[in-house]
C-alpha cells in the first residue's frame, strides 16, 4: 500500500509538472524573445533620435560621437544619404535580433543584437523551473511516504489486532491513529474484544459453577444407586428409588438455573413456596454426610412459612451454605428459620473458628476461600439469592453465621387467599 502511494503521488505530480511547466517553458520563451525585440526597437529609435538632433543642429555625426553619447551595448548602423555609413560596436555572429528606424532627415538606423542572449536567458528560466520541479517531486515523495506510513502503520496494528482477536486474545487496545475511519475500525475491533472477553468469561464461570454445584447432587445420587445395588429389599429399593429420582429433578433444576444465570443472571422464576419443604428436604440429603464425619446438622425456629422464590435456587443456596460448614466449620452444625419485617430469613451456623479476619466481606468474592477450595459455592449462592429478589449475607464472623432473606408471604384465615408484603 505504501509503494502504490508514493507511485500514484509522484504519477501525478508528474503530470501537473508536465502540462503546467512545458506551458510555462513556452510562455517564458515567448515572453523573453519579445522583450528583446521591444529592447531592440527601443535602442534604434534612441539612435535615430539622437541623429537626427544632431543633423539638424549642425552637428558633426561620427561613430567616436555617437558611441559616446549614446552608450549603446548594441551593433549599429546609421545610413545618411550622402554620407557614408556609420558603424558603432561589433557585428554579432550568428544568428541576430534586427530594428530598422527612419528618422526626420531620412536616415536609416539599423540595430542588431545577438539572439544567443535569448537564449542565455531561456536557459536560466528553464533551470529555475527544473529547480522549482525537482524541489516539488521531492516534497511529494517525503509526503507521500509519511501518507504511506500513517495510513500503512495504522492498517498494520489493525490486522495485528485482529488476528489477536483471531488467536483467543479478547483484549482491547483502545488505540486511536487521528483518522476517522481508521478510529472507527478500531472502535468496532474493541467493542467486538469486549464482547468476546463476556462470552469466554460466562463460558469459563459456567464451566466452574457447573463442576462446584453438580459435584453434591451427583455424589448424592451415586450414594442412592450404591444403596440400591446393594440390598434385595424390594421396599428399600423402591424408598432409595424415589429419592433418587427427587435428586434427578433437583440435579436437572440445578443444570437450567446454571444455563439461565449463564444467560442473563438478574433472570429469576420465582414463586410462591413452603420454605419447610426445602429446608427439610436439604436436611435429608446433608445428614448421612454429617453422619459420616461425626458431626450434627439440626434445625429450629420458626415454622410454617412461605417465602417468595424459586425453590430450586434456594435449596441450592441452603445446600452451598451447609456444604461449606460441613468443609470450613466444626461442631454442631444449626439451621434456623426466622422472620424479620417482611421477610422470612434461613441462617446457618456452626461452632466452628469462623470466617478469618482477612477475608471479611470479600468471602462472596469468587476465587476467595479461606482454605484450598474453589471459591465459587458462596459467590454462586450470593447470585441465585438476588436473582430471585433475595438476598445472602454474612451476619457474623465468629461464629460464622450466614443469612439468606427471602420476601415473606403473611399466613391469614384459611378463607383468604395469601397476599404478598
Amino acid at each position: 500500500m505504501r509503494r502504490r502511494l508514493i507511485q500514484s503521488t509522484l504519477a501525478v505530480v508528474l503530470v501537473v509538472i508536465a502540462v503546467f511547466g512545458v506551458s510555462l517553458v513556452i510562455v517564458e520563451t515567448r515572453t523573453i524573445s519579445s522583450s528583446a525585440k521591444e529592447t531592440v526597437e527601443a535602442e534604434a529609435v534612441r539612435l535615430a533620435a539622437i541623429v537626427d538632433g544632431r543633423l539638424i543642429g549642425g552637428e558633426p555625426v561620427n561613430p567616436a560621437i555617437l558611441t559616446e553619447q549614446s552608450g549603446t551595448q548594441y551593433y549599429a548602423l546609421i545610413e545618411i544619404p550622402g554620407r557614408p555609413p556609420i558603424e558603432i560596436g561589433e557585428r554579432p555572429e550568428g544568428g541576430v535580433i534586427t530594428a530598422d528606424e527612419t528618422g526626420a532627415k531620412g536616415e536609416t538606423v539599423t540595430v542588431e543584437a545577438p539572439r544567443s542572449t535569448i537564449t542565455h536567458e531561456v536557459g536560466q528560466s528553464l533551470l529555475i523551473i527544473s529547480g522549482i520541479a525537482v524541489i516539488a517531486i521531492a516534497a511529494a515523495i517525503l509526503l507521500a511516504v509519511r501518507q504511506g506510513n500513517k495510513l500503512a502503520a495504522p492498517l498494520t496494528d489493525l490486522a495485528e489486532t485482529a488476528e489477536r482477536l483471531g488467536s483467543g486474545d479478547p483484549r482491547p487496545r483502545h488505540r486511536r491513529y487521528g483518522v476517522p475511519e481508521l478510529d472507527r475500525v478500531a472502535d468496532v475491533l474493541d467493542s467486538s474484544a469486549e464482547r468476546i472477553a463476556r462470552m469466554l468469561t460466562a463460558e469459563r464461570r459456567l464451566a466452574a459453577d457447573a463442576s462446584h454445584q453438580l459435584r453434591t447432587p451427583l455424589t448424592a445420587l451415586s450414594m442412592r444407586l450404591e444403596e440400591i445395588s446393594a440390598t434385595d429389599d424390594p421396599a428399600t429399593v423402591k424408598e432409595e428409588a424415589s429419592i433418587a429420582l427427587t435428586q434427578v429433578e433437583r440435579l436437572t433444576d440445578v443444570v437450567e438455573r446454571l444455563l439461565t444465570n449463564s444467560r442473563d443472571p438478574r433472570t429469576g422464576s420465582a414463586i410462591v413456596f413452603d420454605l419447610d419443604e426445602v429446608v427439610q428436604q436439604q436436611l435429608a440429603e446433608w445428614r448421612s454426610a454429617y453422619r459420616s464425619a461425626g458431626r450434627a446438622l439440626v434445625c429450629s425456629g420458626k415454622q410454617g412459612l412461605s417465602a417468595i422464590g424459586t425453590p430450586g435456587a434456594v435449596a441450592q443456596v441452603l445446600a452451598a451454605l451447609i456444604e461449606n460448614s460441613l468443609m470450613h466449620g466444626g461442631g454442631t452444625v444449626a439451621v434456623r428459620t426466622r422472620v424479620t419485617g417482611n421477610q422470612a430469613v434461613i441462617e446457618v451456623t456452626d461452632d466452628g473458628p469462623g470466617v478469618p479476619a482477612e477475608l471479611g466481606a470479600r468471602i462472596f468474592e469468587r476465587a476467595i476461600s479461606g482454605r484450598n477450595s474453589t471459591g465459587i459455592g458462596l459467590a454462586v449462592a450470593r447470585d441465585l439469592a438476588e436473582a430471585d429478589g433475595g438476598r445472602l449475607e454474612m451476619l457474623q464472623q465468629h461464629p460464622p453465621v450466614f443469612a439468606l432473606f427471602l420476601s415473606r408471604v403473611a399466613r391469614k384465615r384459611p378463607d383468604d387467599p395469601p397476599t404478598v408484603r
